[in-house]
């Protein structure tokens, strides 16, 4: 049985940009990791070698199953989500155009783009051209928690992880790795508090927050949820995974009435569409 033309392109994009085709690739090992035993061995073949080109790795075991659930981190991948939350983006974004539903697609929060990336695939393999895909970021890392103004913060060191912070760049960069960077892609650069309140979207069809924090979640909600057309999708990546997270989704959908049923995607990613109506499912 032959498979959509479509699908098998959105399934192949998915493998790409989890890195799930090649599965993983050596790690450096730094320097201070190594016992005495292993230092000396490794200048003695350096200077054997007569090269600075060489560098120690070590082998990195591909779990699957792990990166199917976005339960690693990938050297090389676009996306850390894995495939599970890449297919509730296309499910959500593929519900959103089959139902009509109004508006653009939002990602707040891109690390490297992918998942960003991927929404805009979507688009391009359904040749949707009136839609436009939103990349917000600050694309420097996250923000120092604001623990006055929003205690379930306190405490929060994702501003230290270096890793986090990938330039506007090199995001544009990843984009234009899949022929997908055009004028559909529209950035938005800053802390979502300066950004998100402004920016000029009118509405939206799919929103999908991946700020981990509560200030960020927080953020997201507040500017852009009341742009969200009836039938569309909410997508909260880090719901499952921080409890700060978790309560700025709470505290919103109380203070606002909000009673759709928050679904699971995987041990952290949920989402629910707005006016499905019913009560938040049991363990949410």
């Amino acid at each position: 049985m032959q498979k959509d033309p479509i699908q098998l392109y959105l399934d192949l994009m998915k493998k790409c940009l989890s890195f799930f085709i090649w599965g993983e690739i050596p790690q450096p090992v730094e320097i201070p990791t190594l016992n005495q035993r292993q230092l000396d061995a490794w200048l003695a073949l350096r200077e054997t070698l007569n090269d600075d080109a060489y560098h120690l790795a070590r082998h990195v075991a591909f779990d699957p199953a792990r990166r199917e659930e976005g339960l690693d981190h990938p050297a090389l991948a676009h996306t850390m989500v894995g495939l599970r939350r890449l297919d509730n983006i296309q499910f959500c974004v593929e519900d959103a155009l089959a139902a009509g539903v109004p508006g653009d697609l939002i990602e707040t929060g891109v690390w490297r783009g992918g998942a960003s990336i991927f929404m805009r695939a979507i688009l391009q393999a359904h040749q949707v051209g009136d839609r436009n895909v939103w990349v917000a970021d600050s694309f420097q890392g996250l923000p120092p928690p604001d623990e006055e103004k929003y205690p379930a913060d306190k405490g929060d060191q994702h501003y230290l992880v270096p890793h986090l912070a990938v330039s506007l760049e090199t995001v544009k960069a990843n984009f234009a790795r899949y022929d997908l960077l055009d004028d559909q892609v529209r950035f938005l650069k800053g802390w979502f508090k300066d950004t998100l309140p402004t920016a000029p979207i009118e509405r939206i069809a799919v929103m999908r927050l991946d700020g981990d924090m509560y200030e960020s979640t927080m953020d997201g909600l507040t500017s852009l949820y009341p742009k969200l057309s009836p039938g569309g999708f909410v997508i909260i990546d880090d719901y499952g995974y921080l409890e700060s997270c978790r309560q700025a989704v709470h505290d919103y959908r109380q203070a606002h009435g909000i009673n759709d049923p928050i679904w699971r995607v995987d041990w952290t990613g949920a989402y629910w569409q707005k006016g499905s109506g019913g009560s938040v499912i049991s363990g949410s």
